[in-house]
């Protein structure tokens, strides 16, 4: 089996999403990047709790199937839009979770209040606008709200995580999913109070260039 450790890494990613409740049943898929031409991904209609590596689909960037007897998740042209048209994207989660998923239906942007979203993120949490699931439409409007960010959230739908690891893309989707929470609790108390750009800035930065051992 070709580029089983990186098969391996994200069927076992899929069993860990599900564990947590972030995606139920089938929805939501993962992706990882093999080289500037190739990445992995998760396959169409089958339960995360028994993915295997062999069911994890090797694509290439022009759609063409290298390895795997799976078709591949529905949102095959999100992630290859995405792996296109940025380049230092290395991994991509894209979940259900629940308050995340609130927002998407409501279709409003997650506000910057949170000092660790804001770090991981870069700011809120744009939404994509609306397009059916699986199109190209949909791709590029998800490429189009990332921006610079690491997150978004797709318009009746659920978030987009990414960033160079699979490690990193669960967090980020982790960390997007306790702020949506935290934002809708706030609002319960008289609502959520954004930060500055100035400090919004300053925040990116200090998690790009200074945080942890470096």
């Amino acid at each position: 089996m070709l580029f089983e450790k990186i098969r391996n890494e994200i069927a076992n990613f899929g069993k860990e999403i599900a564990a947590s409740g972030f995606n139920l049943g089938t929805w939501g898929n993962i992706s990882a990047r093999i080289d500037e031409n190739k990445f992995a991904i998760t396959p169409s209609g089958i339960a995360y709790e028994i993915i295997t590596a062999e069911d994890i689909v090797i694509i290439d960037l022009a759609g063409n199937i290298i390895e795997g007897n799976k078709k591949p998740s529905i949102e095959l042209p999100l992630h290859t839009e995405i792996y296109k048209a940025k380049p230092e994207i290395n991994a991509i989660v894209h979940t259900h979770s629940v308050c995340c998923t609130a927002f998407a239906i409501a279709r409003k942007p997650i506000p910057a209040v949170c000092e660790d979203m804001i770090q991981i993120v870069g700011g809120e949490v744009e939404v994509a606008e609306y397009f059916l699931p699986g199109s190209e439409e949909l791709a590029r409007s998800a490429v189009t709200a990332l921006g610079d960010k690491s997150a978004c959230i797709m318009a009746n739908h659920g978030l987009l995580a990414v960033a160079n690891s699979l490690d990193e893309s669960y967090k980020i989707a982790q960390i997007v999913e306790k702020s949506a929470q935290a934002v809708i609790y706030a609002n319960s108390l008289g609502g959520a109070v954004e930060l500055s750009q100035p400090d919004i800035d300053f925040m990116r930065d200090f998690y790009l260039n200074k945080y942890g051992q470096r």
